[in-house]
């Protein structure tokens, strides 16, 4: 099954592409290499999940953002591709928690976006990885996510 398939099976709906806040853009294309910028949990109607998890956000309230995240994620490589089924492989994702200082679980957290690359796109969903913690992110949100995409 194709990935934009697999979408509309699943019932997601993918949020509006989030626009850049900083000087960057959101996406570059290099030979057959997407790469994406990092983003955060915004969800359709514009509000970010924030917090430092294990401290203001459950573990499971940080794997919601690092979702939200993933469909961001998923909503720049359509508008950088045209279409999802142009994906070959999601290759690495780089995955930073706003983490409480004792926090240990960041990796429980990104699997929030690497399930849903899964769910979507197969076991060609599933990348290289990092998940670190952070003392803070951008506007205290929970969780910020960056992959890089081989394309068809």
């Amino acid at each position: 099954m194709s990935a934009e398939a697999r979408i509309a099976q699943l019932g997601l709906i993918l949020p509006p592409p989030p626009t850049p806040v900083g000087n960057y853009v959101p996406w570059r294309i290099g030979g057959n290499m997407l790469f994406l910028s990092g983003v955060g949990p915004r969800d359709a109607r514009g509000v970010s999940t924030v917090g430092k998890v294990g401290q203001a956000l459950t573990v499971d309230e940080g794997y919601q953002a690092a979702r939200l995240c993933g469909l961001n994620l998923i909503a720049n490589i359509r508008s950088a591709l045209g279409s999802l089924d142009r994906v070959d492989t999601i290759l690495k994702v780089f995955g930073m928690v706003n983490a409480a200082p004792n926090f240990i679980e960041h990796p429980k957290v990104i699997n929030g976006c690497t399930d849903l690359f899964v769910e979507v796109f197969g076991d060609n969903g599933r990348p290289a990885r990092s998940a670190v913690g952070m003392g803070s992110l951008p506007g205290n949100i929970s969780v910020e996510v960056e992959a890089v995409v081989l394309v068809r």
